[in-house]
């Protein structure tokens, strides 16, 4: 049995943190499958060159947000499930898995976009009960950290080629066309505010333009 399967009845927090988060948008398809509320959380200490979001390195950044609430947005928003992304959720464990597992509770999935390996993430869960509970929570997983010279060509939603999907339950199925469609990236602009989101490499050029 995995750490973070154990997790599920062994871990328990008297005191949940707020999550730190760059940015939210509460209904995107450029985030995983179906229609979904994705998290960027902020701080990440691997800082992989070429990312599309070094504004989110910093881990004294973003605002101070609770996780039931942002798991309760999600579920009014009607979505399908919640992505969590960044910035390094696993940096920021024990208030990701509160999420993940509100969110979970509510009927949604949940997917982790992580720089680190799941080997690692299982090695970290068998001494970091809140890693093994994030772990735990999570549907599908998307792992290692980006490298700009290996981009991904045909898997939708992975940034490059080193990176894996793990299928983490059964509620998405690893052979769905989902997950070979075109990329997408979406833009939206509100009075004078400027997002962008999705097809990393798009994405990342589209700021640089701004």
């Amino acid at each position: 049995m995995r750490p973070a399967a154990r997790a599920r009845r062994a871990y328990h927090r008297p005191i949940v943190p707020a999550l730190r988060v760059a940015q939210i948008v509460a209904d995107t398809e450029a985030e995983g499958p179906g229609h979904r509320y994705a998290v960027w959380v902020q701080g990440c200490s691997i800082r992989c060159a070429g990312c599309c979001n070094p504004q989110m390195f910093d881990a004294a950044g973003g605002e101070e947000m609770a996780p039931a609430s942002l798991a309760a947005a999600a579920h009014a928003a009607g979505v399908e499930g919640v992505t969590l992304l960044g910035g390094e959720p696993f940096e920021q464990p024990e208030a990701c898995a509160e999420l993940a597992e509100a969110a979970r509770a509510l009927g949604l999935g949940v997917m982790v976009f992580s720089g680190y390996e799941l080997a690692a993430l299982e090695a970290r869960a068998a001494r970091e009960p809140e890693v093994a509970a994030l772990l735990a929570a999570t549907d599908l997983l998307v792992d290692g950290p980006f490298d700009r010279a290996r981009p991904e060509r045909a898997r939708r939603w992975i940034g490059s080629s080193n990176q894996r999907m793990h299928f983490l339950s059964a509620r998405y199925a690893e052979g769905a066309p989902c997950f070979t469609a075109p990329n997408t990236v979406e833009i939206r602009l509100r009075r004078t505010e400027l997002s962008i989101n999705g097809w990393p490499s798009a994405s990342a050029r589209l700021e640089r333009r701004r």
